[in-house]
């Protein structure tokens, strides 16, 4: 039988972590239908010199919204990325009753940095439940494969209202309806279920997401619906009430894979060994839980409209609802100034590293761009958070600065890349749009940590992008993704070792609204990739095309 395509020879690196092998690659109606050499087919896709590879699961995406403007689930999509999971941190955007559509915007606004004008644009509102949601995605289609949690935050928003982002525990009637909101998700398909009890975590107003208000007894009930059913995963960030020795616990009583968002490394602050050790014994007796690296710095481009670093100090917190006009003026009190020096010095829960600010776009001073803040102040005589407000006032709150958070530390991670039982997230893709993008990290992995610095075998690195993250998900099943074989769906990423690479970021407005964010849209060495067997991208460029087709599928845990 002659096949619909062939990719013809490439070396074939198929998820597994086996030796890569040179061989053809046929797809029939969406699926891989041989492997080997002289294969036939109607068309024809050149992969000689280049690496032939499963697409890549990206499993800590925001996309929620974006999949309704953005269909092509960009830039994920520019960088080999054919399948996502959103709904992270218990942020998906339903359940939502209409009632409760402006204070979920709000609380996406400030924790996750989404334009509220871009979210009441563009989401369609054409759903209330979450397998509404799941349907609505499915009826307008994607370019790559789209799988969500349901979110604690949003449960509770849509049970509680209001009062979800105040009390501490909900009635007795309203943890059984959240139950039954998670159950009908799991039963619509959810990937499972998502939320955060991280202190960096403040929404509405500056105040704790509802997630951070609920005790282990609350989450444990609410997971009860993926140990009932027994499918679904479990991802958390803990933090405050739901602690991380608290998860090896869980996750045995609930019995599904429980994921963690994110073990980062910081400089002269080795905590990521103990964390280790813990997972290496809980993973001796039979536990699942994967702690969630990342490869890439934590770097965010903020400004001090909306200073997602700094929001954690009293000072700014109490400035999250703010217009810019109040903003300009509190920034102009120095009494407000001293306060907000000592808060953010002494009262976040990220500690943060003045030295590693630096100026990165300056409007009215574009000679400071790349300048260290501390230089700044030391010039002008003030303390490093004086240098940046009168930056700030001075380009009306448009300054961006570079604050490097934490995982700057390579050493770290090149033993974190070595261990077993760890997942590459922490993406965020969707999510801090004007101030991150790291959905990029797959061409990062491949070209600084394969090429670069020789840490992983580029067989070992398409696992970690594909095959593993595939099974933890139970996405590797007949007819599924992550692995290159005969039977399975033709998500297929083709790349040129030599060169792989995220290139540049640049600020585009592209959003609802005039929405303005960082993207990673020309990387380099990306030469083909295939979502079901059509092809979003070949020879290096994005096919118009893929967004007509949408080849991507609604995945249903």
């Amino acid at each position: 039988m002659t096949a619909d395509l062939v990719i013809r020879g490439g070396l074939l690196v198929d998820g597994t972590g086996s030796p890569g092998r040179l061989a053809d690659v046929a797809v029939t109606d969406g699926v891989v239908s041989g492997i080997g050499p002289g294969l036939r087919a109607r068309r024809e896709l050149d992969a000689g010199g280049l690496v032939v590879a499963p697409g890549f699961i990206d499993i800590h995406t925001h996309y929620d919204a974006q999949v309704f403007w953005d269909p092509a689930l960009t830039p994920s999509s520019h960088h080999g990325v054919t399948t996502v999971i959103a709904g992270n941190c218990g942020f998906s955007i339903a359940p939502c009753r209409p009632e409760h559509r402006g204070l979920l915007g709000r609380t996406l606004q400030h924790v996750e940095d989404m334009d509220l004008a871009t979210l009441e644009a563009g989401i369609p509102w054409d759903f209330e439940t979450f397998p509404e949601y799941l349907d609505a995605v499915e009826r307008r289609g994607t370019a790559l494969n789209f799988g969500c949690y349901v979110g604690h935050t949003a449960v509770r928003i849509a049970v509680m209202g209001e009062s979800g982002y105040e009390r501490e525990r909900p009635t007795d009637d309203e943890l059984r309806a959240m139950q039954c909101i998670v159950d009908d998700a799991m039963m619509a398909g959810a990937m499972g279920f998502a939320s955060s009890s991280s202190a960096t975590h403040s929404g509405d107003g500056g105040r704790p997401i509802p997630s951070r208000l609920a005790d282990l007894p609350e989450l444990e009930a609410l997971l009860a619906p993926l140990r009932d059913r027994a499918k679904g995963v479990v991802a958390l960030l803990p933090g405050e009430r739901i602690k991380h020795g608290d998860l090896y616990g869980l996750q045995r009583r609930i019995g599904r894979p429980l994921t963690w968002t994110a073990l980062l490394t910081v400089k002269g602050f080795p905590y990521h060994e103990g964390i280790i050790a813990d997972n290496d014994a809980a993973r001796a007796e039979g536990g699942e839980v994967w702690p969630q690296i990342s490869v890439r710095p934590l770097v965010f481009q903020m400004n001090l409209r909306e200073p997602f670093t700094f929001n954690m100090a009293p000072a700014f917190r109490d400035l999250m609802s703010a217009s810019d006009a109040e903003r300009l003026d509190r920034y102009a009190d120095p009494e407000w100034r001293r306060t907000a020096l000592d808060d953010v010095t002494n009262r976040t829960a990220i500690r943060l590293k003045w030295e590693s600010l630096t100026v990165a776009e300056s409007p009215n001073h574009p000679e400071l761009a790349g300048r260290a803040v501390l230089d700044l102040a030391a010039e002008r005589g003030g303390s490093p958070l004086d240098a940046m407000l009168d930056l700030s006032i001075d380009d009306h709150l448009e300054t961006r600065f570079n604050s490097v958070l934490a995982n700057d530390d390579p050493e770290a991670i090149t033993w974190l890349l070595g261990r077993e039982g760890v997942l590459l997230g922490l993406m965020d893709s969707g999510a801090h749009v004007s101030q991150l993008c790291d959905a990029c990290m797959p061409t990062d992995l491949l070209g600084t940590w394969v090429r670069e610095r020789g840490v992983l075998s580029i067989e070992r690195a398409v696992e970690k992008l594909t095959g593993e993250p595939a099974r933890v998900f139970g996405l590797d099943g007949p007819g599924g993704r992550g692995v290159l074989r005969e039977g399975m769906a033709a998500d297929v990423t083709v790349f040129d070792p030599t060169t792989v690479a995220p290139g540049p970021l640049r600020r585009i407005r592209d959003f609802p609204a005039d929405g303005e964010r960082l993207t990673a849209d020309a990387p380099m060495g990306m030469v083909h990739t295939l979502v079901n067997g059509e092809a979003i991208r070949r020879d290096g460029e994005p096919v118009p095309d893929a967004l007509a087709t949408r080849p991507g599928r609604l995945l249903r845990s």
